[in-house]
């Protein structure tokens, strides 16, 4: 039988039965699914050296077996090194960091593959160094000379041989019978203008390229076809949107959204005012508000949503108010409560934490319309929780939530408007991406008083120099934040932690002083306490983790120290920056990294510190780590990107958006095809109806996950 796209994987040369039943498990089933597992990295063989022929400062791939290693201590500091070696010479590798899992990751004998930048002491060594272990079958010199491509695999995937040399042999032999039978459904008129190459060449160049030039290509090609799919879903729910009619569009605004524009004890600035113009004009339609509020850290966006939400309440409509923490929930709250009791509207707090007979009884409340505005956690997701007519759903933190979480709140009211808003500024790249579907409004400026806070980055070694600078800060009769990136040591990763850093502060450092501490592994109750102590000055420094990044407002804080700088990115240094200088005193941020300080950290730090511009920011951070870096989404899986790579790649966005918004208008969705698959079938189908179809597949995979 002649392999073709449609075979079942075992008969490709090599599986067969066992091995084609584990590939299956991991969801290739076809041949067409096999060519369809991408290479999660390559080995340039072309660019290796001999250790023998390394010298100082050159950035190098080097080979070598493992000759000895250990744990090395001197001094304070200890290294794990391992030495590897070839016929030309030997080769330190150094880790300063993660002590403990290095030490069982490799054994003597292992050949691996070590790239980074020769440093010098008492002998050639690379700090930190990219290591990925390579298959005898790499020794032999099989590939010598070309890019290598590595796959990723999985215990029972290397025990029945399918490691890259076995993905390797399936998916050659598998090219070299089937290639031909992928057809293309992008139109070689658009292929051209965008300077992609068809579809067989990039399969081909993907999983065995030529150069770099011809692997970016395959790389550029492949990402339009995610981001194409990404955008058909995102513009048609997009359309799907604006067709949905109010039943009954609210009022012009009057008596009582003007009482809370007069008992805010401050004047709205004119980016505010502008948001808001936007915003009622939205809710005043005939179909429902869409919109994403964003704006720098600390520019007032709660204030402009709770204004939308008193405009609700003046047209008898409840609003929904959804924070990602019920630390976050309770601050919202106890922050507006009085003032809204003041102008006759009742709220509530509705969280997890709560006894059941509180929950009932507040869902009671909200079921027949007593309470106006609803701020809560996830529990709003509760099936017992029934609006009597919820009218505006107001979303905080969006990036933390799934489209598929604010669908199931918009579906407890009657075509609600929607109000979504980002704590951190979001770059124009990412937020098509993430929030394609809605629409844009950014508040432009800061209330009048606000100063930048002055920033600096230090080194590990200048800590009791910021010690000192504490202590005088807060003999002024200020307050400080001393930030962590972990609650507790890890055995993995050698980096401070808050319980033993606030036991180390409070017992030696600054015995005198009183000190707080808070992180997300606490009860509520508890980081409610030590939060509610600090605002009250009962402590003078709050040891805590970045649960305290977004929200907490306490204006005699006016010093951040934030622990080991070099593992944050710039969007979250900003918004962490961001808790401090909210009173009449200057803010000072201290950004401490520790050694080893690699020159793409050194490069972030120097940008953090001399630029208070969010926006700025936020695109430099981009470029530089990625939006699964910034917005902890590479672990939380809400940009589940393969090839994207958003800040190269924005032409490409620019483009998809584009070509869909012209399918869609001209064409309605088409039905759908019999087959589906992860790559285009032999059969040319309509554009439309192929993004139809491939949508309609992740729609199915979405629902079953």
């Amino acid at each position: 039988m002649a392999l073709s796209l449609d075979s079942p994987v075992q008969f490709v040369k090599g599986i067969g039965p066992r091995k084609g039943s584990v590939l299956q498990s991991h969801g290739i089933v076809t041949v067409l699914d096999l060519l369809g597992h991408y290479p999660r990295g390559y080995l340039d063989r072309s660019n290796t050296i001999p250790i023998g022929k390394v010298a100082k400062d050159a950035a190098v791939t080097v080979l070598g077996r493992v000759m000895a290693q250990g744990t090395m201590y001197g001094g304070k500091n200890k290294r794990f090194e391992i030495i590897i070696g070839d016929d030309s010479g030997h080769i330190s590798l150094l880790w300063f960091a993660g002590h403990k899992y290095l030490q069982n990751r490799f054994k003597k004998g292992d050949l691996l593959a070590a790239t980074g930048v020769v440093g010098f002491y008492n002998g050639y060594q690379l700090a930190h160094p990219e290591i990925e272990p390579l298959e005898d079958e790499q020794a032999e010199g099989v590939h010598t000379g070309r890019i290598v491509p590595l796959y990723p695999s999985s215990a029972d995937l290397t025990k029945v041989g399918m490691q890259s040399r076995g993905f390797r042999k399936a998916i050659k032999y598998a090219l070299d019978n089937c290639a031909e039978e992928i057809n293309d459904h992008l139109p070689s008129t658009k292929r051209e203008e965008l300077g992609l190459p068809d579809l067989t060449t990039t399969i081909r160049q993907i999983h065995f390229p030529d150069n770099d030039e011809s692997r970016e290509a395959a790389r550029r090609r492949l990402s339009f076809e995610e981001l194409a799919e990404l955008q058909f879903l995102i513009i048609r729910h997009r359309a799907h949107i604006k067709e949905i009619k109010k039943t009954q569009p609210l009022a012009k605004h009057g008596a009582l959204v003007k009482r809370f524009a007069e008992s805010l004890p401050f004047q709205l600035t004119p980016g505010q005012r502008e948001a808001l113009k936007i915003i009622y004009q939205d809710m005043a339609g005939d179909t429902p508000m869409n919109r994403l509020l964003q704006g720098d850290v600390g520019c007032g966006k709660t204030v402009v949503a709770m204004a939308g939400a008193v405009y609700a309440a003046e047209n008898q409509r409840q609003s929904a108010f959804m924070a990602p923490t019920e630390l976050l929930a309770e601050q919202h709250y106890h922050n507006w409560k009085d003032s809204l009791a003041e102008i006759g509207i009742s709220c509530v707090l509705l969280t997890g934490s709560l006894k059941t007979a509180q929950r009932n009884l507040i869902a009671s409340r909200i079921s027949t319309g007593e309470t106006q505005i609803v701020f809560g956690t996830h529990a709003l997701f509760s099936a017992t929780v029934k609006f009597k007519r919820l009218g505006l759903v107001i979303i905080d933190e969006q990036h933390r939530f799934g489209v598929s979480q604010r669908a199931q709140l918009i579906e407890k009211g009657e075509s609600p408007d929607v109000l979504v808003m980002s704590a951190t500024p979001i770059p124009r790249t990412l937020a098509l991406t993430l929030y394609g579907d809605l629409d844009f409004a950014t508040i432009k400026g800061l209330p009048p008083g606000r100063k930048p806070v002055k920033s600096v980055w230090r080194t590990a070694a200048d800590r009791q120099k910021i010690y000192k600078f504490i202590a005088e800060r807060v003999a002024n009769s200020e307050q400080v934040f001393i930030i962590y990136p972990l609650v507790q040591r890890s055995e993995n990763i050698d980096l401070l932690a808050a319980e033993e850093a606030h036991r180390d502060l409070s017992e030696t450092v600054f015995p005198n002083l009183k000190i707080g501490l808070v992180h997300g592994q606490m009860k509520v109750t508890q980081q409610e306490k030590a939060i509610a102590e600090f605002r009250a000055a009962l402590t003078d420094i709050l040891v805590a983790t970045t649960v305290v990044e977004v929200g907490v407002d306490i204006p005699r804080a006016t010093v951040m120290v934030i622990e080991h700088g070099e593992r944050f990115g710039l969007a979250q240094l900003h918004q962490l920056r961001g808790r401090i200088g909210r009173g009449d005193k200057p803010g000072y941020c201290v950004a401490v990294a520790t050694p080893p300080i690699s020159n793409l950290v050194r490069k972030r730090l120097n940008y953090f510190v001399s630029h208070t511009d969010g926006f700025e920011l936020a695109e430099a951070d981009l470029k530089l780590r990625g939006p699964g870096e910034m917005f902890g989404t590479k672990q939380s899986g809400s940009l589940n990107f393969r090839m994207v790579n958003l800040s190269a790649d924005q032409d490409l966005l620019e483009a998809t958006r584009s070509l869909m918004e012209t399918l869609l208008e001209a064409k309605p969705a088409a039905s759908k095809r019999k087959k589906t698959a992860d790559l285009p079938s032999r059969t040319t189908p309509d554009l439309v109806q192929y993004y139809e179809e491939r949508s309609s597949l992740r729609e199915k995979i979405a629902q079953i996950a």
